[in-house]
């Protein structure tokens, strides 16, 4: 975009201020901030929130945008670097500080465990009764974010911002589908951008824009003593602080100092969703202790927190609690920011549900996004369009955003499952999966089978080289042996996978051939019945999503692709490419839903094919092919493509022919034993077939030569996205690239994120990882740099121990 663009943004707390900074620094300075409350204290979570930032986080992007919020926080005088402390009590607690440090090192942020005396020596006041062990982090600390708003609201307004105070949103002009202005009271702001940073009123806002925000509002309690004798002349300011800030997370408990005195927050109490519309109109005086971020506080709530704080601080038990209050936090379904443009409204962009933590962070990358189209961060697990529309219901978002803020500080395993609300979406399938004793796990809100006990009576069948071996304590969990016996069959007979829920988008129009010419890396312009692997990329080269292209007829597309964000982009690239020129209209619609499919794979697929087909030339595997036919006697989509390195198809037909199609697949197989498998059978055989996964393995961080899609991209067709970007990059020399780590041992399996040493030093991270079977080790897909060649030795940190791997899969073989 040109900085010529009006922009509005509405909310002038620590993220919205931070945008319109971040925004003048880009050369943009006609800007309009909206703030319905008053400058010098707007009200919101800013006002209130006690400014810890502990800056390690199992997603690299959240790790990143607090980083650089930290760094930025510092270079305005508003950020006291006093470290930061997270101590165990419980063994399971110190594993999982041990795999925190672990992430730490991964994405760059220097950290230490430290031993139960380490602890005490760091921070006098902990009982040594009590502590195990800790982990330090010594660039964590407390930011001072009413100071920083201030301070940018003066450094914005001399480069031009306007700031208009005491002026709420009541709602929005559109042209269509485009936004147009700003209603206020005092007049409507016309506009071509509006980002919404409105914090936990951002519900509101939207609904006024009709833009869905799944966010919800929760209370959460926040106390300070009176004064502690221990800490009488420590810090001779009101509100300073020497001591690192503190995590007491098996009580899900955080402590500060505030001079002589402590702060103290707890989210061991039950959930307290709140509603911004029940909170009624900002007040003219905003007061510490009349702001509508702050509830009245429930002291018998947090009666458990104060026992718990005294054993843990005995130092405090010669104080009192002076004051509380129950301040307004946001949560997600996911526990992730809202950052990015809104699916169905040109020119509305948010950045909601942004803690303070991470605030500069996510603030620089939307302005990056609005300047240059582009976050030098991924965005890919905080993009606004990221829920399936069932997520996005309010009952939804109220339930699992009240159980993302029970287990904020408790150890989730990277597949635990929600516990509610499930069976929201299933497959035509679900029925015969569940005789079968499937074990689903959930995403998306769709329940996927991961095995099937049915095949336990199969695992005395296993060969040898293919029995399961004995795992590490934390990769054992939701997982089973069976897996082992899915993917031996997969080898070496026939599988049955469910792939329904796998995106299917339909593009159709006459302008369909031309809309996926100018998004996708390869030509798409080939005859109907064929199937083509391509790329979408961003204009920077940065990998969107991998797509399985097949052409049905000339005007008429089906794309395999990845979720929600791939449908919001294509639809919005649709829409204008439809309002351009009407003769190249094009309609994109999601059928996922409508849909289902069975992946039929393995060296008897062709036999089972045979078998539901008099059709001979069906059972003959001609990849990257397409047909209508009928098989069984129902109509199918038969897409002859294998993520598993085996021959194979795809089976595609309606949901409401979906079980006939299970039932006539499986009992073709029975003589050629076929099995169903699931989704662990299938992350073992893809690794192994080297298919990487996008959103874990590939992201808009990666460019296609790094990712090992060189062969996905052909930069001597005519303009597509991301062209100019890639004909750059492939003539400059890659610095890293994934490779394929093959472990020595064979009871450790990793869970991904953990860091990769060579010669001592970390040069990378795992993305993904699975026992091989067929290779009879665990192995781990990294992003390494061009030194690590085929057969170099590295090393993998999990749970604080190394274990050597080596680059490549061939010499593990047996």
């Amino acid at each position: 975009m040109t900085m010529d663009k009006r922009v509005v943004i509405i909310g002038a707390g620590i993220v919205g201020t931070n945008l319109a900074d971040e925004l003048v620094s880009r050369g943009w300075t006609n800007i309009t901030v909206v703030e319905q409350g008053p400058l010098r204290m707007p009200g919101g979570s800013t006002s209130h929130a006690p400014g810890l930032v502990f800056q390690t986080n199992a997603s690299k992007s959240m790790t990143e945008f607090a980083k650089y919020t930290v760094q930025k926080l510092l270079s305005i005088d508003c950020f006291k670097q006093v470290g930061g402390l997270e101590v165990a009590t419980t063994p399971e607690r110190m594993e999982e500080l041990k795999r925190k440090h672990g992430y730490a090192t991964s994405w760059g942020v220097e950290t230490h465990l430290l031993t139960t005396e380490e602890c005490v020596a760091l921070y006098p006041h902990l009982s040594k009764d009590i502590v195990l062990g800790g982990f330090h982090i010594p660039s964590d600390g407390l930011a001072l974010a009413a100071q920083a708003v201030q301070l940018l609201i003066e450094r914005t307004r001399k480069a031009g911002v306007q700031y208009l105070e005491h002026t709420p949103v009541t709602g929005f002009v559109k042209d269509d589908d485009t936004i147009t202005g700003v209603i206020t009271p005092n007049g409507t702001i016309q506009t071509d951008i509006v980002c919404s940073c409105a914090g936990f009123w951002g519900v509101e806002v939207g609904a006024l824009a009709g833009v869905p925000i799944p966010l919800q509002p929760m209370a959460h309690q926040y106390v300070k003593t009176t004064a502690v004798p221990k800490q009488k002349g420590r810090n001779p300011e009101p509100n300073g602080a020497t001591l690192p800030i503190l995590r007491y997370q098996d009580q899900d408990l955080y402590y500060r100092e505030h001079g002589d005195r402590y702060g103290i927050g707890y989210y061991g109490h039950k959930p307290m969703p709140v509603t911004a519309a029940s909170l009624g109109p900002t007040a003219k005086n905003v007061s510490e202790s009349n702001m509508p971020s702050r509830l009245a506080f429930t002291p018998e709530d947090f009666e458990p927190a104060w026992k718990l704080t005294q054993e843990m601080l005995p130092a405090l038990r010669d104080s009192q609690i002076a004051e509380g209050f129950n301040g307004i936090l946001s949560f997600t379904p996911d526990g992730g920011p809202l950052v990015g443009r809104a699916p169905n409204l040109e020119g509305f962009y948010v950045a909601e549900a942004v803690w303070v933590t991470h605030s500069a962070g996510v603030a620089r990358s939307l302005a990056e996004v609005l300047t240059t189209g582009k976050s030098t961060i991924d965005l890919s697990g905080a993009e606004l369009s990221r829920f399936e529309d069932i997520q996005l219901a309010p009952d939804y978002v109220t339930e699992t955003s009240s159980q993302d803020f029970v287990e904020v500080y408790d150890i989730i395993h990277p597949l635990q499952p929600r516990e509610s609300p499930r069976d929201l979406r299933v497959t035509p399938f679900h029925a015969r999966q569940k005789e079968l004793g499937a074990f689903f796990l959930e995403t998306g809100g769709w329940e996927r089978p991961q095995w099937y006990d049915a095949n336990a009576k199969l695992l005395g069948d296993l060969p040898p080289r293919w029995q399961p071996r004995e795992r590490d304590a934390w990769s054992n969990r939701f997982y089973s042996p069976i897996t082992a016996v899915e993917a031996w069959k997969t080898r070496t007979a026939v599988a049955m996978y469910d792939q329904s829920p796998i995106r299917r988008i339909e593009v159709s129009g006459p302008g369909a051939e031309s809309l996926l010419q100018r998004l996708m890396t390869v030509d798409v312009s080939r005859n109907a019945g064929t199937i083509t692997f391509a790329l979408m990329l961003d204009d920077h080269g940065g990998v969107r999503s991998d797509v399985f292209v097949a052409r049905l007829a000339k005007n008429l597309y089906k794309l395999g692709a990845n979720g929600p964000t791939d449908v919001a982009y294509l639809t919005r690239e649709a829409r204008l490419q439809s309002s351009t020129d009407s003769r190249r209209f094009v309609h994109v619609r999601d059928i996922t839903g409508a849909t289902s499919s069975i992946g039929l794979w393995g060296p008897r697929a062709g036999q089972v094919m045979g078998s539901l087909s008099s059709d001979k030339q069906l059972a003959e595997f001609s990849p990257m092919r397409v047909t209508r036919t009928h098989i069984a006697g129902l109509p199918v989509l038969l897409q002859s493509i294998s993520f598993l390195g085996e021959t194979g198809w795809e089976i595609q037909t309606s949901a409401e022919n979906g079980q006939r199609l299970w039932d006539a697949v499986f009992q073709a197989g029975q003589s050629h034993g076929i099995v169903a498998a699931g989704r662990a059978a299938f992350n073992s055989l893809r690794m192994e077939n080297g298919f990487r996964s996008w959103g874990t393995d590939v992201t808009t961080e990666h460019n296609p030569f790094e990712a090992g899609f060189a062969d996905a991209v052909d930069t001597s067709k005519a303009d597509f996205v991301g062209r100019a970007a890639l004909v750059r990059l492939s003539k400059a020399p890659l610095t890293k690239r994934i490779r394929c780590l093959t472990l020595e041992t064979t009871g450790t399996v990793m869970m991904g994120k953990e860091p990769v040493y060579l010669d001592g030093q970390a040069i990378g991270y795992v993305t993904s990882a699975a026992f091989a079977y067929t290779v009879g080790r665990p192995i781990a897909f990294a992003y390494l740099p061009n030194e690590v060649q085929e057969g170099s030795r590295v090393e993998i940190e999990y749970f604080g121990r190394r274990y050597a791997a080596t680059h490549g899969v061939r010499e593990a073989r047996l």
